[in-house]
């Protein structure tokens, strides 16, 4: 019997079960909501003494050991060659493409954001799907769901006085890497859907951290990340951040988030989508002083109002952990 029949069966005859899967439900869904909407000002602070494809690239590789432990103690077996090259691709777009980019983002741009921009990944997705081969026109609410979410990031990108400087809240090549971080993101997880992967979720994250983890690590050679690592000069904070992102953000959140997949409804879970942004635009405020204008409250309300909508109104269900997993 799967773990989920299990615990609806017992759930449903044994007093008290209910309200004990319910307790266990919010608590997961707290931790997915503020562990991976801190992951925005996590790579912020990390990134400040870091290069940021290196400590992206270290990041996942020891979360990927770690949860390739657990999902082995857990039963899952060895992954076969097959889906470790599918697992390199996927972590080539999800982790090197999307994450380590949007770290290298975060260096000209705040937190807050790049979170708003990451969050209209699955607008993304929809998009790519519909204009792919044999994609299927989406419904009236979903297009009007991918009509606010452009229309949520032109007022994000246009606001007047934004530009490039200290202290101002991104510059034009931030925002294009970040957009360019999403398209990436966003087709690593619709090919996700179709390639040979492991049959264990957690060992299935596993070996796309390790993969996507040595990728990432390859490719801070070429961007003079290994010349710029200087260990005396990481401050204290960065190495709590980094902490926090490979602890919290990558195997607590994920792990709580793959019970969620398990335990709890699919709408309910999918709400992260759209509350990650808020709590990271919110920690951003708070914790790093991160100036927030109208326009980005403005615009923090259209994506976040743009994903709620692809999100209820999509005829295809798209699994919800292609939709931000960045944050793992």
């Amino acid at each position: 019997m799967r773990p989920t029949a299990k615990i609806q069966t017992e759930a449903a005859h044994t007093p008290g079960k209910p309200g004990r899967a319910l307790y266990l439900t919010g608590i997961a869904l707290v931790a997915v909501y503020l562990f991976w909407g801190g992951t925005y000002l996590g790579m912020k602070v990390a990134v400040e003494s870091m290069p940021p494809f290196l400590m992206a690239g270290a990041r996942f590789f020891s979360a990927g050991v770690v949860l390739y432990i657990l999902s082995r103690l857990g039963g899952a077996r060895r992954p076969m060659l097959k889906e470790w090259r599918s697992a390199a691709i996927v972590g080539a777009l999800l982790l090197l493409g999307g994450n380590g980019v949007v770290a290298w983002a975060e260096q000209r741009v705040s937190s807050s954001v790049a979170s708003l921009i990451v969050a209209a990944v699955p607008v993304w997705m929809l998009l790519i799907g519909w204009l792919g081969r044999g994609g299927k026109r989406p419904g009236a609410g979903v297009i009007a769901g991918i009509v606010l979410g452009f229309l949520g990031i032109a007022v994000l990108v246009l606001q007047p006085g934004q530009g490039s400087g200290s202290g101002q809240s991104f510059d034009i090549i931030g925002i294009i890497a970040l957009l360019t971080a999403s398209i990436s993101w966003a087709a690593g997880s619709m090919y996700s859907r179709s390639a040979r992967l492991p049959g264990s979720p957690l060992m299935s994250t596993a070996v796309q951290m390790l993969t996507g983890g040595v990728l990432l690590m390859i490719f801070s050679v070429f961007t003079g990340d290994w010349g710029q690592l200087n260990i005396a000069q990481i401050t204290g904070r960065s190495y709590l951040a980094f902490g926090y992102l490979v602890v919290f953000g990558s195997v607590i959140g994920y792990t709580a988030y793959i019970w969620l997949l398990k335990n709890a409804e699919p709408t309910l879970v999918s709400t992260y989508a759209f509350v990650n942004p808020v709590v990271a635009v919110l920690l951003g405020w708070l914790l790093a002083g991160e100036q927030l204008t109208a326009g980005t409250w403005i615009s923090a309300v259209i994506i976040i109002a743009s994903v709620a909508v692809v999100t209820v109104f999509r005829s295809r269900p798209v699994k919800v952990q292609d939709s931000n997993s960045s944050n793992a």
